[in-house]
């Protein structure tokens, strides 16, 4: 990990290193984008046709397999699952429904004046499709994470993706009560799902991390169809005073072993505790290799010359993962996607059991939203109701406004109820 201090002669490459990690979200997937074009393109076009051409291509699938996975392949592995993997998928799950539902907005109505109502009414989506990466790791807390809020907020037709899905994220799907999963990932899965083939129908909304090409291509299709967020490479940013090196170190380097792509940040105005990270994360990520690769191409320790100044390039950076000292500092949190508080609150908790989502905002998009949660699946409709007697009490303003305004009609519709 590099060490840059942002202060002194180290000042003006430490100016440098942080413009280019504000603008990490603008660029990413420019490279990536023709290809994701061309092939969301061909999936529009052909359907079926198309999407089978690159399942095979991209995703490996073999002649003669279905896209579809069936209800007994999730049994089968659920039931070939370890019983303490079986066990803990359960309580992940658990943690999550109760998380998504304390999460579900109220409904309500208030009364500003007399013959008045208004207030609001939830209604869930119609339908989600919920993308798991099948990549390098298998990921059954990602399918557990997307689909079971989905559940909670009530909606109808919940369909997941997946490429090469692993037997756990199968098993996941079981436990979940999954009925419509297709192996199939990519910008082609995106594509099915935003504009429907005769195998996948289309959905309202896709939710669910990905690779560069997944997520240039729910950037693509957001015009068409609704996503959650353009969810790219990991990032964890830990800003502490008082931590102990191991435990910090640790996190970063759990969390670059995502990826090589992945962005690691440790900020502190304590630059021995700066020092002791650093060789610390040497040590703990030697036989790591891609936390190893993530951590010499991205790691970064700033040691700055207050505390008040750590706090200021956390907001700036506004990580995807966070992690700070004491409860106090959430007072000073303004832009992250989720917050883990001391040393007893690994970020891997996060990722697997505590219940809040880990589908969360990368590349500075914690600055205008939090983490996927129930919210994402449901619509808060606004509802307004008048007596006669509220109408010819309210209704003058309302004219003098749409007359200031120069909308004739507005006033008119006002002024013809209001008889």
């Amino acid at each position: 990990m590099k060490l840059v201090r942002t202060f002194g002669r180290g000042r003006a490459a430490a100016d440098a290193l942080i413009e280019s990690l504000e603008r990490r979200g603008s660029v990413t997937t420019s490279r990536v984008e023709p290809v994701a074009r061309k092939i969301l393109s061909a999936v529009r076009k052909s359907g079926d046709r198309a999407l089978l051409k690159y399942a095979a291509e991209l995703d490996g699938l073999t002649n003669g397999e279905r896209l579809l996975v069936s209800r007994e392949e999730m049994k089968s592995a659920w039931d070939s699952t370890a019983p303490k993997l079986q066990a803990a998928m359960m309580v992940a799950r658990g943690n999550i429904l109760a998380f998504a539902e304390a999460q579900l907005p109220p409904e309500w109505n208030i009364s500003p004046t007399a013959g008045v109502k208004t207030g609001q009414i939830v209604r869930s989506l119609g339908s989600v499709g919920c993308y798991v990466p099948g990549g390098r790791y298998p990921l059954p807390s990602t399918l557990l994470m997307t689909v079971t809020p989905a559940q909670v907020a009530g909606v109808e037709r919940i369909v997941v993706c997946s490429p090469k899905p692993a037997k756990e994220t199968m098993a996941a799907a079981w436990l979940a009560g999954v009925t419509e999963f297709y192996r199939v990932g990519g910008a082609q899965a995106i594509g099915a799902l935003a504009y429907g083939t005769a195998t996948i129908g289309r959905v309202d909304k896709i939710v669910g991390p990905g690779n560069l090409y997944v997520t240039a291509a729910k950037m693509l299709v957001s015009g068409d169809c609704g996503i959650d967020m353009p969810a790219g490479p990991t990032e964890i940013v830990v800003t502490s005073e008082t931590g102990k090196a191991e435990g910090i170190a640790a996190d970063l380097v759990a969390q670059a072993e995502h990826d090589p792509e992945a962005l690691a940040v440790f900020i502190t105005s304590n630059e021995p505790l700066a020092r002791a990270v650093s060789l610390e994360v040497t040590a703990q990520a030697q036989n790591n290799t891609i936390a190893k690769q993530a951590l010499a191409a991205q790691g970064c320790i700033f040691v700055t010359a207050t505390i008040q100044e750590a706090q200021q390039l956390t907001n700036r950076l506004a990580p995807e993962h966070l992690t700070v000292d004491t409860s106090a500092d959430l007072k000073w949190v303004r832009n992250a996607g989720s917050v883990f508080v001391g040393a007893y609150a690994p970020q891997s908790m996060g990722d697997y059991i505590s219940g809040p989502n880990h589908v969360l905002p990368t590349g500075r998009a914690g600055r205008v939203r939090g983490g996927l949660s129930v919210l994402d699946f449901v619509k808060v409709i606004t509802v307004q109701q008048y007596t006669h007697a509220g109408l010819r009490r309210m209704g003058p303003h309302a004219i003098t406004l749409a007359e200031a305004e120069g909308l004739k009609g507005h006033a008119k519709s006002v002024q013809v109820k209001m008889k």
